[in-house]
């Protein structure tokens, strides 16, 4: 009955990593989304995306060898708690880029449009469409036009507003009042087209909007010009809603420069906040790092809890709104932290090992060129994670802005289901059974199977056209992350020479983050922007199965043509072969390390 009990000193350790995750869950996943709703684009996202993985690169390592060269572990662990924490609050606060709505006005004969084409990738959103036309009723637009003189010329002779041209002429912009059906939408050539079936001029009266071709000097003019519109329903206004600033000018924003602080603090807090504690919870297994998938599963369980939570609670804080109400995953957010901090504090860890040359012992595993290959596998899945992390939410509303129905009402719950099939069906089942799946197929067939997971994945959400189908994809989370994620930090733990291991940590986190995610985010935005998220996901998911081919050949010539080559007695090589504290079968009480 002994073996049965549980490890009273590593409670808090499975608590963190339970609050840390509940905590970050109902807003990491969310950040591109809420970037995308304070007016950034793909490319801005992704490139931002690009520098905070750059940034948690330097501070894993570095803050790494602080904490062993001081041996500050838990110290540096609560403060950047602390950091995490106030970096992702205060972007609560960032007020949204102004916006503008602007759209064609084109008049030909007797027939006027309002047209509105989106920019780059971005699609129409249908839902918004089908639930004006539930309305069936009249639909007002103000406009404000440009207008060259020959506009006012068919403007005063040919729409019945003679004293609107005597107030107006010499302005070089007309305003009036577009009056539609909300039936009267439809999509052509991926534009938004609104039939306008008269014109209403203040005091003025109505016009019918007659605009004859005019003949110019040399060719035939129709009268087109651009306008800024508001609608008195918020569904029309969404639709033809545009963030007003471009890419290239995005510097000169105060709130890009106030979301890129707190998201690099943020970035940055959490990064320090894995690594080190990886380290510590890897040193409190003491000769059982094979059991470490047993305390990080209890992340997948915060995770996947609250990430559908915080889904369902932005979806109904947010009805009968145009934009999400992100407020609730705020404050979740902060309270499950502060929860860690005082679970955390609980730690009983002390850092009994030290390296005398910290730099010197770490420096010394790159001799090996197996060593190299697990580095640059991790650079690979990196680039495919940041494909997930960061677009996938963002492909998902595309898809469903395309499908019938009011994708708003829903949206954030699908994106939290898909969140806890994540956890619950993926990565918790493969964080229990890792340490058994790392026993019976070793480092190198695990680091293949997570490649060949990600080709996939990425191929089966190319294929998507209705969002929900999101769902059983997710399920291979628990092979390119969870076995990922295990077979990452235990291997790093195995090859990490002794009183060096929270700066291996940091230094794997920071080849993955720093390097692969850094990179994977920043093609991944600027594919989204150019080729759509469906084509970007087929190509990555091309490329993760390209990268599977090479793992699998440059291991087997290595292999062949020196099979003798061995620098260190941890190689990379099954956990039996490595060491012998993966084998836990012999091992007496083994469950009360669970």
């Amino acid at each position: 009955m002994e073996s049965l009990n549980i490890n009273r000193r590593l409670l808090p350790m499975k608590s963190h990593y339970f609050l840390f995750n509940a905590g970050t869950a109902p807003i990491v996943p969310f950040m591109p989304t809420i970037a995308r709703q304070l007016g950034f684009s793909t490319v801005v996202v992704g490139t931002v995306y690009t520098i905070l993985p750059i940034m948690g690169m330097l501070a894993k390592p570095t803050f790494g060898v602080i904490a062993d060269r001081f041996q500050r572990q838990k110290l540096l662990f609560l403060l950047f708690l602390i950091l995490t924490a106030v970096g992702f609050f205060a972007i609560m606060f960032i007020p949204p880029i102004s916006a503008e709505s602007t759209v064609q006005f084109h008049c030909n004969g007797g027939a006027a449009d309002i047209i509105h084409c989106p920019r780059g990738s971005e699609q129409i959103d249908k839902s918004a469409i089908d639930k004006l036309a539930s309305y069936n009723s009249s639909m007002e637009c103000n406009l404000v036009c440009q207008a060259e003189d020959w506009m006012w010329d068919v403007i005063c002779d040919h729409w019945n507003v003679s004293q609107y041209c005597k107030d107006n002429r010499d302005n070089p912009e007309f305003a009036f009042t577009a009056v539609s059906k909300t039936t009267q939408l439809e999509i052509i050539s991926d534009c938004l087209y609104v039939v306008v079936t008269e014109g209403v001029f203040g005091s003025a009266g109505l016009s019918n909007l007659f605009c004859p071709s005019h003949q110019g000097n040399t060719t035939l003019k129709f009268f087109k010009t651009w306008c800024r519109i508001d609608c008195d329903h918020v569904e029309m206004n969404h639709l033809v809603t545009v963030t007003g600033i471009e890419n290239n000018t995005v510097l000169g924003l105060y709130q890009f420069w106030l979301l890129f602080i707190f998201l690099v603090a943020s970035w940055v807090g959490m990064a320090v906040v894995v690594s080190v504690g990886d380290a510590i919870c890897f040193e409190m297994l003491e000769d059982k790092p094979h059991l470490y998938g047993n305390q990080r599963l209890w992340g997948a369980v915060g995770w996947g809890t609250f990430s559908i939570i915080a889904g369902v609670l932005v979806d109904k804080f947010s009805e009968g709104q145009a934009m999400k109400d992100y407020t609730v995953v705020y404050y979740m957010m902060l309270i499950f932290l502060i929860l860690d901090m005082i679970v955390s504090s609980k730690l009983q860890h002390t850092q009994t090992k030290l390296s005398t040359n910290i730099i010197k012992d770490v420096g010394a595993i790159f001799t090996s060129f197996r060593i190299v290959i697990f580095f640059l596998w991790c650079i690979g899945v990196g680039l495919c994670t940041a494909l997930v992390w960061n677009f996938l939410f963002w492909h998902l509303e595309d898809l469903a802005s395309a499908q019938d129905g009011n994708h708003l009402e829903w949206i954030k719950t699908l994106q939290g289901l898909a969140m806890g099939i994540q956890c619950f069906g993926g990565e918790l089942p493969f964080f229990f059974l890792s340490g058994w799946i790392l026993k019976k197929i070793g480092h190198i067939h695990a680091m293949s199977l997570v490649l060949l997971g990600f080709g996939l994945r990425f191929l089966l959400y190319s294929t998507l056209t209705n969002p929900w189908w999101v769902l059983p994809i997710e399920l291979l989370n628990g092979i390119t992350f969870g076995i990922f994620y295990s077979t990452m930090a235990s291997y790093a733990s195995i090859v990490a020479p002794p009183g060096t291991e929270t700066t291996l940590q940091g230094l794997v986190g920071a080849v993955f983050e720093g390097v692969g995610v850094s990179m994977g985010s920043f093609i991944g935005g600027i594919a989204f922007a150019k080729i759509g998220g469906s084509a970007t996901f087929r190509w990555f998911g091309v490329g993760a199965l390209v990268l599977l081919v090479i793992h699998v050949l440059v291991r087997r010539l290595h292999e062949h043509y020196d099979n003798k080559f061995e620098l260190m007695q941890n190689e990379y090589r099954t956990p039996t072969d490595a060491i012998h504290m993966l084998d836990d079968d012999t091992q007496p009480n083994s469950a009360s390390y669970q």
